[in-house]
């Protein structure tokens, strides 16, 4: 039905069974899209009186798709930004976070994808993983050997520690928590496992 009159299969709800057929047969239409759609300076803030954009977002919406809005010019000027230079020239544009910033944000949620830390005294490092993964899959991301000898994980969320500041403080506020093998594992979670091989 869905190919007769030209749908794409992102656009289609399929069953469990149908799905899992779908994925057999490797269609390029099932794959999720995001389309980005570049607008001037004057719209980039509230592109909302663009009809072209609004066109591409009635197209979208059609196939299932997600709309991220920014203005090419404006990134290229920022790239050249940092820290508070940055923070202050969104600012006076009226913009929340930078059109690159959403694109890795949206791409990341369209994919199911999620980052995890991991923290030392020296080095602090960002995990990719798939939303849904248990806490010793995460730990074999780093190495195999993590997931095979897991044993727990000591975590907390990034946020908590930005509040906080220490990981003592993390205790003390009971925000510093052991999982074991069950535990699923959340976007912006700092993780320490503890293994045995």
């Amino acid at each position: 039905e869905a190919f007769e009159s030209e749908k794409p299969a992102r656009a289609v709800e399929f069953n469990e069974e149908q799905l899992k057929y779908a994925k057999q047969l490797h269609l390029l239409t099932i794959k999720p899209i995001l389309y980005v759609a570049n607008v001037s300076e004057e719209e980039v803030a509230d592109p909302s009186n663009n009809p072209y954009v609004q066109q591409v977002r009635e197209f979208a919406a059609g196939e299932n798709a997600e709309v991220i809005v920014v203005c090419a010019k404006i990134e290229s000027e920022i790239a050249e930004l940092e820290g508070e230079e940055k923070e202050m020239f969104l600012e006076e544009l009226g913009i929340e976070e930078s059109g690159l910033d959403q694109l890795i944000k949206a791409s990341y949620n369209l994919l199911g994808l999620a980052t995890y830390f991991t923290a030392g005294e020296q080095e602090v490092r960002a995990w990719t993983f798939k939303k849904g993964m248990k806490a010793p899959q995460c730990a074999g991301i780093i190495h195999t050997d993590f997931e095979r000898g897991f044993i727990k994980a000591e975590v907390y969320h990034c946020t908590d520690l930005f509040e906080l500041g220490t990981e003592a403080k993390l205790k003390e506020a009971g925000k510093f928590r052991i999982e074991g093998k069950e535990y699923l594992m959340k976007d912006g979670d700092v993780v320490h496992f503890r293994f045995n091989v």
